[in-house]
């Protein structure tokens, strides 16, 4: 697996962009005039013979982005493709779905190619309306939205049907993203996301995952002032009303620890991926408040008259064993969405 340096990210930009430019020198003073470059991919590097690490470059980001792509199964045709997006840690150092749960294992039998880009930190990838000193230039809609999708498709020689699954952070991002951009998914699974942002309880967790949890120096370079329009712009729980016409999957739990995952049986706990205590201690009322806001749109969707599934776990930490199950129990219901084989 091919490990991208930032000195190197660097070099190969200038080169491509001393490629395209129309006019004026380039070398150590940098480049005088540039062509922009388009999105595309940049660079494949094999994992094995149906996992690459693909390198594309974000317009909106003016970087490449780090994809982990799976092909599907069966190449004889082409084939739906899953968005699979990692949690408020991007994926890097352990963080994502192909540290934490079988998801590669289990979808490398399936016939869907999988997409799951790397980075975006804490980010909600959201389009943020300043750059911040810590977490930097994030325009995630954008790139997941409008950029990424022909680019991968293309090369993957997908059929054009997609779904996009999220996770405790992304479970947010998903939705948001199906709302933004009415069907173009065609179905969405949010697992462990709180669909409310613009109320102040919303906001604060929010604001937990950007400034506490993630780091960044404000949470109002996201998306403006609280007061502003942009807070209710991206609530979900406001803007339901768009999801009209998604297939939508909506899972969470109660906050109350039980076997198997919250116990020191748990793979994850036995490998020191985390500590149980504070899986426990952080994990309960984080996850009893998501369920809140799960609750609150699922009964929005249903006074809207836009059927949901809703998979009402009655125990679960926010941890990474029981998306894994989500992941699982949500698959027939995804497949089906997109037209895939369920085994």
């Amino acid at each position: 697996m091919t490990t991208w340096r930032s000195t190197s990210k660097g070099a190969l930009i200038q080169v491509l962009m001393c490629a395209l430019m129309v006019a004026g020198p380039c070398g150590a003073a940098g480049v005088v005039a540039a062509a922009p470059m388009p999105a595309g991919v940049v660079s494949v590097a094999a994992v094995n013979d149906r996992q690459q690490n693909v390198m594309v470059f974000s317009p909106a980001m003016n970087r490449p982005i780090l994809i982990q792509v799976i092909r599907a199964a069966d190449r004889s045709r082409s084939r739906p493709t899953m968005y699979l997006l990692n949690g408020s840690g991007g994926g890097p150092n352990d963080s994502g779905w192909d540290a934490q749960t079988d998801a590669v294992s289990f979808l490398r039998g399936k016939d869907i190619n999988v997409v799951t880009p790397v980075g975006g930190a804490n980010s909600y990838y959201t389009d943020w309306v300043a750059d911040d000193p810590v977490l930097g230039h994030n325009k995630w809609q954008t790139f997941l939205n409008e950029e990424l999708p022909p680019v991968i498709e293309k090369f993957l020689g997908a059929n054009g049907t997609r779904t996009l699954v999220g996770v405790s952070m992304s479970g947010t991002s998903v939705l948001n993203m199906a709302i933004a951009k009415p069907g173009f998914w065609r179905s969405v699974a949010s697992y462990s996301g709180c669909a409310q942002t613009s109320d102040p309880i919303g906001q604060e967790y929010v604001r937990l995952t950007v400034e506490n949890w993630g780091g960044g120096r404000s949470v109002e370079n996201m998306w403006g002032p609280r007061t502003g329009p942009l807070w209710r712009a991206n609530d979900p729980l406001v803007n339901a009303d768009r999801l009209r016409g998604t297939a939508i999957y909506l899972s969470t739990g109660s906050g109350v620890a039980a076997a198997p995952h919250d116990t020191p049986n748990d793979r994850r706990v036995r490998e020191g991926r985390i500590p149980l205590p504070v899986q426990i201690l952080f994990g309960q009322p984080i996850e009893a408040a998501i369920r809140q806001c799960t609750v609150n749109l699922a009964n929005r969707l249903r006074g809207l008259g836009i059927p949901a599934v809703f998979y009402d776990r009655p125990v679960g930490t926010h941890s990474w064993g029981y998306w894994e199950d989500d992941l699982h129990h949500s698959w027939p219901f995804l497949a089906g969405s997109v037209g895939a084989r369920i085994n």
